[in-house]
């Protein structure tokens, strides 16, 4: 029994003496010099904060610490003075190797860092294949057919990254990769998506601030999602009139709701698109309703005016705030929405030559 004891307390010792008791981080900054500075810095809101720094000492930098648990950092360096780098890495106990570069970042050494690594490396060499595409692009030389043949290309390539991406996303949804990589991407995502991934969230996640901000985010374009009612709401005219979404949507008429704002370039740049469609399908039983996430009533109104919008228009002047938008669980614009006559959402997001499409396919 004694010898059972002693074998146990060995083998204690041995697995608390094996686990990393801390973490290093040694590496490389492409075109540093001795002297340069690198920094470790975490993401405070929508400021990154510096926890630490280190000066690049023989051609490498060093940091040492420890670590309760896996955290997403970044690494930042400028190199004499001028160009700047950064990086992220999962801080987590063991020696971790970074390589700070232009187009080849990598990081190794630790369980998290190794499994995220290889989605690194395809996203690299995608960006690589972005760049040249988008030499070819950008070159004076280039004729139209073959710009347009490299810009198909770059689409094409741009999509596999985001394809690749997404599977890493899912099939890390229970880790802090996937956890990470929602809270960057959500506001990408449709209802559906949000609907599969959130429930696989680690419990330790629930009281995570970002995470609660994100399910709330879902919950709404749930609520409007397409095949849903739409969600009325009340603001005011650009004459201070009071109108509600319901004055229009449900009576009828397939109507389009517009977020939009006159600080929006590609807002601005989409409108001849939608004045297309109005002037098309108005007298067909079409109706648009404008939701502007405007802050300026002036330059609102200035906006009607040039982009020459004839359709009913609402605010609340609110911008990002606007409680129209934040129903809907819009978050970037131009976003339409697009309602049956019965006040059903049957498209969510279609612009250009796809809401035509679908105008022609719901307007007889």
């Amino acid at each position: 029994m004694k010898n059972l004891f002693y074998l146990g307390v060995v083998a204690l010792m041995a697995a608390c003496t094996s686990a990393p008791q801390g973490y290093t981080i040694t590496g490389t900054v492409d075109g540093a010099a001795d002297g340069d500075s690198v920094f470790l810095c975490v993401r405070e809101g929508r400021k990154f904060v510096n926890i630490d720094s280190t000066a690049i000492a023989g051609g490498k930098f060093t940091f040492k610490g420890q670590q309760d648990s896996v955290r997403l950092v970044t690494l930042a360096a400028k190199t004499n003075g001028q160009r700047g780098y950064s990086l992220n890495l999962y801080l987590e106990n063991g020696k971790i190797e970074a390589r700070l570069s232009d187009f080849y970042d990598k990081v190794t050494g630790t369980p998290t860092n190794d499994r995220y690594q290889p989605y690194r490396d395809a996203a690299s060499a995608s960006q690589l294949e972005m760049n040249e595409l988008r030499k070819g692009i950008e070159n004076e030389g280039t004729d139209q057919e073959k710009r347009q043949e490299l810009i198909s290309k770059y689409m094409t390539v741009a999509e596999r990254t985001d394809s690749l991406m997404q599977v890493c996303m899912k099939e890390n949804i229970g880790n802090i990769i996937g956890v990470e990589m929602l809270k960057s991407r959500y506001y990408q995502m449709s209802a559906e998506e949000l609907e599969e991934l959130i429930p696989q969230l680690p419990a330790i996640c629930a009281q995570d601030e970002d995470i609660v901000r994100i399910k709330e985010h879902s919950a709404k374009l749930s609520a409007t999602k397409v095949g849903t009612k739409f969600v009325d709401f009340a603001m005011k005219t650009p004459e201070g009139k009071d109108i509600k979404l319901s004055d229009y949507a449900g009576k009828g008429k397939v109507v389009l709701i517009d977020f939009w704002a006159s600080w929006c370039g590609p807002c601005r740049r989409e409108m001849p698109n939608i004045v297309e469609a109005y002037k098309q399908y108005k007298k067909k039983g079409f109706e648009i309703v404008g939701v502007s996430l405007d802050k300026d009533l002036d330059s609102w109104k200035k906006a009607i005016k040039a982009l020459n919008i004839t359709w009913p228009q609402m605010s609340d002047l609110k911008y990002w705030y606007c409680e129209g938008s934040q129903l809907y669980g819009v978050n970037s614009i131009p976003h339409t929405v697009l309602i049956d006559g019965e006040g059903t959402i049957i498209a969510r997001g279609l612009h250009g030559e796809e809401l035509l499409q679908k105008l022609a396919e719901v307007i007889k």
